[in-house]
């Protein structure tokens, strides 16, 4: 079930929140699982059970945990719980990936083939993994208390609106929101804006410039040329960031309109003016998840320097990894943890800050983030190479089959525009300056009347206009559906 389709638009969400009117915390609990689990098994089917047999393990082994905390027994227990969600999302997700890659080792000894399983990968299964493992460190780590309430534990791994792509949300950040919230109706208003926003994000910016984007980088390296090859890593570029982000601003949204403040996930990657920078804005709750689960354990800066590393090339492999078992998403991942390698070795001697330097700090961002996403898109390596080669000026086409300017359409003109705008932090700064209207998403001062009547009548029109394209387009998941 979609975010944007009209099912869960105009049935589900509107019953759900009328049914989340009951008066009692418990109830509205009971509730919210039940939708959660609706909502998950209409996606999942029969993954339901596993996801449900996951949530008891979870929740036994987080008071066990509790129960045994700095004994050895606890200590064991985390780590074979950890081992037990591990487990589960190696088989579901990389046991075709190794098959695959073991297969093409022993093809080159000359030795026998392996059977590759066909297992497909249950939907949310990384987000939901990551949920859980962090909620039983930190209960291991005094971080949290383990939740005793079944219901309240079960909501906290399920609950619908972040279950399927994040963000991933700490068990602390909402444990005082679980057995109690208010719901008052600036929440119900906010929580409405934000899930507009992020609908109009993903239906009219990144669906619009994915077809151009999907078309480019499915072209033989012999239809590429230097100008077609950049206009698809830009649309990419533009197209991952406004359907993720898009995606939490609705997660973030929904969980508003239920009483329950989720963090940021994004801070305007965009902008930044190095690649460290960029993992301080971009997937906030992922970065945030690696660095207190595995770099600071493995030793983090507390290390030598050699180690530090190490340690972040490390890491960044496991992040790409983490979204897909494909050699272009290690790749990915090592790409990113080299520049913040040379970043920190070359951080020093970089010139005092000024608007020169921090200018072509921004511009060496965007391209080696630019770079990296051709990585993270392709479908191989040898098909990135391709690609890379044509951004280089090194394409071969002769007579290409389609012209750069077959695809600049009047839609993907104008939803590459509103991209671009959209990535920076302009638009709020405007609205903020135009019609007193707070500039930080989620600041309380009430706006003048006019400014209210403009934001209500900007959201009809990007909440119409968003439904005429779900209409007239086709089935288009969000891209971290399928990690």
């Amino acid at each position: 079930m979609l975010f944007t389709a009209p099912s869960f638009l105009f049935v589900f969400l509107p019953v759900v929140l009328l049914l989340h009117l009951v008066p009692r915390p418990v109830w509205r609990n009971s509730l919210l699982l039940g939708a959660s689990l609706v909502f998950y098994a209409s996606g999942a089917g029969a993954f339901t059970t596993l996801i449900v047999t996951s949530i008891v393990v979870n929740y036994v082994a987080a008071l066990a945990v509790d129960r045994h905390r700095d004994t050895p027994a606890g200590r064991w227990l985390l780590r074979a719980t950890i081992a037990g969600n591990l487990l589960v999302l190696a088989v579901c997700k990389y046991a075709g990936f190794l098959g695959e890659n073991l297969n093409a080792l022993s093809a080159a000894l000359a030795g026998p083939a392996f059977a590759v399983p066909a297992i497909t990968l249950p939907i949310g299964i990384s987000f939901f993994t990551f949920h859980a493992i962090s909620y039983v460190v930190d209960v291991a780590r005094r971080d949290a208390v383990a939740q005793k309430g079944p219901i309240e534990a079960a909501l906290y791994l399920l609950f619908f609106p972040q279950l399927i792509a994040g963000p991933i949300i700490r068990y602390r950040e909402i444990a005082d929101q679980l057995p109690a919230r208010a719901v008052r109706i600036d929440d119900l208003s906010y929580g409405i804006r934000r899930f507009v926003i992020g609908l109009a994000k993903k239906m009219l910016i990144a669906n619009t410039v994915a077809g151009p984007a999907d078309h480019i980088f499915s072209l033989a390296a012999a239809d590429l040329t230097a100008a077609t090859a950049w206009l698809g890593v830009v649309c990419y570029t533009l197209q991952i960031y406004f359907d993720f982000s898009g995606y939490s601003d609705m997660a973030l949204g929904l969980g508003r309109m239920f009483g329950f403040r989720f963090p940021e996930n994004f801070r305007y990657p965009y902008v930044a003016t190095s690649v460290q920078d960029f993992w301080r804005r971009w997937h906030l709750s992922l970065s945030a998840w690696f660095r207190d689960y595995l770099y600071v354990p493995l030793g983090g800066n507390r290390v030598r320097p050699a180690r530090v590393y190490v340690n972040l090339v490390t890491v960044f492999a496991l992040c790409g990894l983490w979204h897909g078992a494909n050699w272009t998403f290690v790749a990915w991942g090592l790409f990113h943890g080299a520049f913040l390698v040379v970043e920190r070795v070359a951080g020093p001697r970089l010139p005092a800050p000024s608007p020169v330097t921090r200018a072509a700090g921004h511009l060496y961002a965007l391209l080696v983030v630019m770079i990296g996403w051709v990585l993270f898109r392709a479908d191989s390596l040898a098909a990135a190479g391709h690609v890379l080669a044509a951004m280089a000026g090194g394409a071969t086409a002769v007579a290409p089959a389609f012209d750069t300017a077959w695809y600049l359409t009047p839609e993907v003109v104008a939803a590459l525009a509103a991209g671009v705008v959209g990535a920076t932090p302009v638009g709020p700064a405007l609205a903020a300056r135009l019609l007193g209207a707070p500039s930080a998403p989620d600041t309380r001062p009430a706006m003048p009347a006019a400014a209210s009547l403009a934001v209500v009548a900007t959201c009809v029109v990007l909440f119409a206009a968003s439904m005429l394209l779900s209409a007239a387009g086709t089935y288009s998941p969000f891209i971290y559906f399928r990690f």
